[in-house]
């Protein structure tokens, strides 16, 4: 073998093990045949006002940015995305030194089903998805006071990104 042969090899061997290393989400584990999405207002099994519609919009918000499937109605959809939430709580987490309530954490609990309508077939289902999110009433090292509010658009986003995750990576 020559040199100028070894380099030539060298330098495809490491263009092919370069290009395996990236990670990408593909639509390899979405079903082909699936290229949009319908969302209704989630229900809401909790006395929390608005917050199924809350939800909707940040699940719809998370598709839309991944773009792997469009959000489309229920009459042109391949598929649809039901969900209801059921369970929210906000409890005391953590006490300051003068035994005061300083941190929270927000629970809330969705249960989601998703469906191909064109194969009328379950993809997955998750009667009890369950994300928190700590947050603190008073400034701490490195971080800002919170509101219940704030601690609950955080809690949504990963509900959120967890759905569409479920959906498009099949995790």
């Amino acid at each position: 073998m020559t040199r100028r042969t070894f380099w030539r090899a060298a330098v495809g061997a490491i263009a092919l093990t370069a290009g395996s290393c990236a990670y990408s989400t593909s639509t390899a584990l979405l079903p082909t045949h699936l290229k949009t999405i319908a969302i209704p207002v989630f229900e809401n099994g909790t006395t929390e006002y608005a917050l199924e519609q809350e939800i909707t919009q940040s699940v719809i918000d998370h598709f839309v940015s991944d773009n792997h499937l469009k959000v489309v109605g229920e009459r042109g959809a391949d598929s649809i995305l039901r969900g209801r939430v059921v369970e929210y709580r906000n409890a005391v987490f953590g006490f300051n030194a003068a035994q005061n309530a300083s941190e929270y954490r927000i629970t809330i609990g969705v249960s989601v089903t998703m469906k191909d309508l064109v194969k009328n077939r379950e993809l997955w289902k998750d009667d009890q998805l369950l994300k928190t999110h700590n947050y603190f009433v008073v400034d701490v090292p490195g971080q800002k006071a919170q509101t219940e509010l704030d601690g609950r658009k955080e809690a949504i986003r990963k509900i959120a990104e967890e759905v569409v995750a479920r959906t498009v990576e099949g995790w």
